[in-house]
């Protein structure tokens, strides 16, 4: 039987399957959700059981399990480490979800859920691949390992030390992500790149109370001004950060790369009317995806302060807050970013303002070669199933765990995505396109063959 009739055949046993998954709440950042990450943990672990997979383990960790499975008959032949994770972002706003997020709908062709496709419907595309693939010739291909954590979405805090600890047991020849997304309908995309990130929160105070605008004004700082001016300081009027030393480690673009990016036709002016922009905006010199893929940012993700209810309250803010992340590439070290925005805030503070700064979250950017034979065995296999060869791409976001993975084990990483852009990951109706789930199953199955 075809691989086409197999997967047809069970396509809504399938389903059925996998919207058993979704209706588990595996919120991995809230402590509420605990029993129910475990019970998340539980059934990948029996799911793997079922499709074939030997020693399969559930691994405690100081916070959610870590879910090892493997089928090592294949001598001579590659190993494949397929990585993936079972816990979800958190749904709010509720109100916005059109049919509750854990109680998986079908409608127009799309699979709504949370964590239809981030991850839990793209993870679930391999379990079943590797199970068609028993069903039908009882082997494998290749060697197969998979490592399913339960913390993605809260920045992986145990999965490193499991690594270490586990290099052995998880050594590969190539690492297999699907956590990424076509390019758009029918067009896929394997992404040779992920930016890194490092993000910080910074406190202005100024009096020790706030103050009358009509005592007080003129007189003392103002907090709210004294953040805006200092915010002001990071960027040039070009879109460049303006923090010394900020682009060392920052590689130019290669005519090749900048090739690739031009493969992708992106259309900026439908981008803009898109967003209802009068103008997009960013670093002089570099296009749209260029600005968004491959070069560093410093973004405001929040800013706030003072009053800000309804109608005028004539105050002086005593305190101010900003929230900012920097999106990494290449060699930049985001310690070392770190503490060149700390020096850079520390030396441009209005006088009268104290600072407070909290660091947060540290990530290094990841980059591979799209001429590995990995990656380009990938790109073989969505050109059979979806007709047109994947484009290598480099995306925006950031996936701290795979930059790990690769430096840890020593192995290519492949992110083979089946999302598309538009699924509403992270957002209230997130969902999966059933197309990508059929053409999924089949391209991870051609790319098994093809190693």
């Amino acid at each position: 039987m075809s691989y086409e009739s197999y997967f047809q055949n069970l396509r809504e046993q399938h389903l059925d399957e996998l919207k058993q998954f979704l209706t588990i709440p595996s919120i991995s950042a809230l402590s509420t959700h605990k029993n129910d990450m475990n019970e998340a943990a539980k059934w990948v672990a029996a799911k793997l059981e079922k499709a074939g997979l030997e020693n399969v383990e559930i691994h405690p960790t100081a916070g959610h399990p870590i879910v090892y499975a493997e089928h090592i008959h294949a001598p001579g032949k590659p190993t494949v480490l397929i990585y993936g994770h079972y816990d979800v972002q958190p749904v709010d706003p509720l109100n916005l979800w059109e049919t509750p997020p854990f109680e998986p709908t079908i409608r127009d062709g799309k699979l709504y859920a949370r964590g239809a496709t981030d991850d839990k419907g793209q993870l679930f595309l391999h379990v079943k691949a590797v199970e068609a693939l028993l069903n039908q010739e009882n082997a494998l291909p290749v060697n197969v390992k998979f490592c399913i954590e339960g913390e993605e979405e809260i920045s992986s805090p145990n999965l490193p030390a499991f690594m270490e600890t586990n290099a052995d047991k998880l050594k590969a020849d190539v690492i297999v992500i699907s956590d990424t997304s076509l390019l758009e309908k029918g067009k896929p995309a394997i992404s040779t790149g992920l930016r890194g990130l490092c993000s910080l929160e910074v406190t202005i105070l100024t009096a020790n109370t706030d103050l009358h605008s009509g005592s007080f004004g003129g007189g003392v700082p103002n907090a709210l001004h004294a953040m805006i001016s200092l915010l002001n300081s990071l960027h040039d009027d070009q879109g460049r950060v303006s923090i010394e030393g900020f682009y060392e480690g920052v590689p130019e673009l290669s005519a090749s790369m900048r090739e690739e990016f031009l493969k992708q036709n992106h259309n900026e002016e439908e981008l803009r009317k898109n967003l209802d922009l009068d103008a997009l905006y960013g670093e002089e010199g570099y296009s749209f995806v260029e600005r968004t893929g491959a070069r560093p940012t410093l973004e405001l993700n929040g800013v706030y302060g003072g009053f800000q209810g309804e109608g005028s309250k004539t105050v002086i803010p005593k305190e101010a807050h900003a929230k900012i992340t920097c999106r990494l590439v290449g060699d930049q070290d985001p310690a070392q970013i770190l503490e060149r925005i700390v020096t850079h805030l520390e030396s441009h503070v209005q006088s009268g303002a104290k600072l407070i700064i909290k660091r947060g979250e540290k990530a290094r950017a990841f980059d591979m070669d799209p001429s590995n034979p990995m990656l380009q065995k990938a790109a073989d296999a969505y050109e059979k199933v979806y007709g047109t060869r994947a484009l290598f791409t480099k995306d925006g976001g950031s996936i701290p765990i795979v930059e790990t993975f690769s430096r840890v084990l020593g192995a290519p990483v492949v992110m083979m995505g089946f999302g598309l852009p538009d699924e509403n990951l992270h957002a209230p109706n997130e969902h999966f396109n059933l197309e990508n789930f059929d053409k999924g199953l089949l391209t991870i199955v051609e790319f098994l063959k093809q190693l």
